[in-house]
């Protein structure tokens, strides 16, 4: 089950990967930075076929981003989803967000829940970012209120 109170730490951060952007239309890693970006994050595209996203430099790898990260928002499938996770951890990153949406699988993997867990980073496992960035689209808070009747995300404590 999701807290929010984990999700809104994690959003208390400003600089934060996204894993997965490209220019598709339909991607949705793309949807999610830029509106990270549109809130005033430093929102970094990560995906190895790209040198640019919107004309935003876009890097290679995790490990190819300059400077700290605060968290990282993987929007890849869990078949490579454990790659980021190890990128991460070897980075130092405390902080890691699977990304899944309703029906899909996501990023999520039990193996890539444990290798946080073991190695003390915090994980979100299993939501979408766009349910707790402020201001809330109507359709996200419509996800957000189908997670919470399905019982997959906690309400608030606060």
């Amino acid at each position: 089950m999701i807290r929010p109170e984990e999700a809104n730490e994690f959003l208390d951060h400003q600089r934060i990967a996204v894993v997965g952007v490209s220019e598709s239309a339909d991607n949705f890693g793309k949807s999610v930075w830029r509106e990270m970006l549109k809130r005033g994050y430093d929102a970094i595209p990560v995906n190895a076929g790209y040198d640019f996203i919107d004309g935003v430099p876009c890097y290679r790898s995790l490990n190819s981003v300059p400077g700290d990260v605060d968290g990282v928002i993987v929007m890849v499938h869990r078949d490579r989803a454990g790659d980021v996770v190890t990128q991460a951890v070897a980075r130092g990153i405390k902080r890691v967000w699977l990304f899944q949406g309703i029906g899909g699988t996501g990023a999520v993997s039990d193996e890539s829940v444990a290798l946080c867990r073991a190695k003390g980073v915090t994980v979100i496992a299993g939501a979408c970012p766009m349910m707790f960035l402020q201001p809330m689209s109507p359709i996200h808070k419509l996800h957000r209120t189908i997670r919470r009747l399905n019982r997959s995300l906690a309400k608030a404590s606060r």
